[in-house]
């Protein structure tokens, strides 16, 4: 495959980021195979839009030209639920994925900042353990004997879990027996962190962003606890768009967000032609890492408990009936199955459209409600190899309602996969790979049943997106070889050779260049 490099790229002078469809190219993509499987063409866009499908061989009339040789032209792909600012930061902090206890965490975290060392009086971070199986627990003390004095924050996979040195938690004036905070506490801890300046964090969110772009990616939901309508409308007054951004709306922000009349799907002012509102974003649960996702059953093990009820759903429903009555949808977090309950009981009462983020467990009387109640289901597959190890410790006996995307698309609802950066990488082949083989590693397929095939995993991908057709936003890119036509397994790997946001190139592979 190859690429004209001097007719595919476009000059920053040419983009108006104020409007990236008014300033989009009049693109050819030319010997294209038009979706998996289909035939091979020449396709136009201009003004944002696909304008014409075409035999081969059709006139340039002055359009940038991307020769592509026989690659699949698929619909941009959109990574429904990611928090941008922390994966940005976790981009650069140490990974303790391979840890298998706190010791070994610790001791990893010490050999890393032996390689590469963290000034003193700077704040020492790491990310991704998963203490969910670790014999010892985690303690501040573990951190200030190996590194003395030092400030260190470390975060668990799932966000849910912060693990703070005796230095950190002067730096935020806490004082702690363990050092250690989960769920809601874990947030307040993570916004009293001291933070990058705004300008360094806003590149390093924008550097993310085209890494997600040479992905595919052209969509994401910002799910960043934070005011994501300002931090967007800000980045965008000096940098151009990648991708597209559906701004959630946190929950202590409701009001002002109300005040502002920022409606779920309307355009940002401002938002320089990419910029939505999103849903605003409720915890019912915790997670299954911490045992907080709450579950119709008990854990196993004496009073283990059966998770934790974040809201209570006389004051979830009340939240959603203001969101909804000005115009905000709700996306409700639920992992356990009896969070899921509780969401879907309050979508019923209020009935508004809206999301159920995560649904990790689902008993099947609650399948078919998702359908019926207009409600979309927000799934992570590439948490499901992750956590496959510690559902079988904690849900051993439930395993059956675990992550079951097939059994949910059989029921009729729509899912839209994510990735919860930085919990996974914002990478939808990711999750697209997982959900279709059901593994990623060398074991076999965790509950193959459960696997969904390739064009629906692509659907799900990609806002439900199944072809390209005149009129659509040409929000595309190309793969070098048919996802159909590739071992599941390898569907993680699949190169990416172009990506349009609105017609303009927003990614274009080194190795075509």
């Amino acid at each position: 495959m190859t690429f004209d490099r001097e007719d595919c790229t476009v000059p920053d002078s040419a983009i108006d980021p104020r409007d990236p469809q008014r300033s989009a190219p009049h693109t050819l993509l030319r010997d294209v195979r038009l979706g998996s499987g289909g035939p091979t063409v020449d396709v136009r866009s201009a003004g944002g839009r696909v304008v014409e499908v075409m035999a081969p061989g059709a006139p340039e009339d002055g359009a940038r030209v991307l020769r592509c040789a026989g690659g699949t032209l698929l619909p941009g792909l959109v990574d429904a639920h990611v928090h941008a600012v922390q994966w940005a930061g976790a981009r650069r902090k140490v990974s303790l994925a391979a840890a298998d206890s706190a010791q070994a965490a610790v001791d990893l975290l010490a050999a890393e900042l032996e390689r590469r060392p963290v000034p003193a009086g700077e704040l020492v971070q790491g990310y991704d353990f998963r203490d969910g199986l670790w014999p010892d627990l985690l303690h501040k003390d573990l951190l200030e004997r190996a590194l003395p004095g030092r400030a260190v924050t470390l975060f668990s996979s799932d966000l849910h879990t912060c693990w703070l040195s005796p230095a950190a938690l002067d730096l935020i004036g806490r004082d702690h027996p363990t050092g250690v905070f989960v769920e809601g506490e874990c947030m307040a801890v993570t916004a009293a962190l001291p933070a990058e300046p705004v300008a360094l964090r806003d590149r390093w969110v924008m550097e993310a962003m085209e890494a997600a772009a040479a992905r595919g990616v052209t969509g994401v939901t910002d799910f960043e606890f934070a005011d994501t309508v300002e931090d967007w409308t800000r980045r965008l007054r000096t940098a151009p768009p990648t991708v597209r951004v559906a701004c959630s709306i946190a929950r202590p922000l409701l009001d002002a967000a109300i005040g502002r009349g920022l409606r779920t799907g309307q355009p940002v002012p401002e938002g320089h032609g990419v910029l939505t509102v999103g849903p605003l974003k409720l915890f019912v649960d915790g997670s299954l890492n911490t045992r907080t996702a709450l579950c119709h059953e008990p854990y196993p093990g004496a009073d283990a408990g059966s998770g934790r009820l974040e809201l209570e759903p006389e004051e979830l429903v009340a939240l959603m009936e203001r969101a909804w009555a000005h115009g905000v949808e709700p996306a409700v977090h639920a992992i356990g199955d009896r969070a899921a309950t509780v969401a879907l009981d309050a979508f019923a009462e209020v009935g508004c459209p809206g999301r159920v983020e995560h649904a990790q467990l689902v008993r099947a009387e609650d399948l078919h409600r998702f359908a019926a109640l207009g409600v979309v289901v927000g799934v992570q597959p590439a948490h499901a190899p992750d956590d496959r190890d510690v559902a079988e410790r904690y849900w051993p006996d439930r395993l059956e309602r675990a992550y079951r995307y097939a059994d949910l698309l059989a029921a009729g609802a729509r899912l839209e996969i994510g990735s919860d950066a930085p919990v996974a990488p914002l990478d939808p082949w990711d999750g697209i790979a997982s959900a279709v083989a059901r593994t990623d590693d060398e074991r076999p397929p965790w509950h193959a049943e459960q696997a969904i095939p390739v064009g629906a995993a692509l659907a799900a991908a990609s806002e439900g997106r199944t072809g390209i057709a005149v009129g659509d936003r040409a929000d595309l890119m190309v793969t070098a070889l048919d996802p159909a036509e590739v071992a599941p397994q390898d569907l993680r790997e699949l190169p990416v050779v172009a990506t349009l946001l609105a017609g303009r190139p927003t990614h274009v592979a080194d190795a075509l260049r």
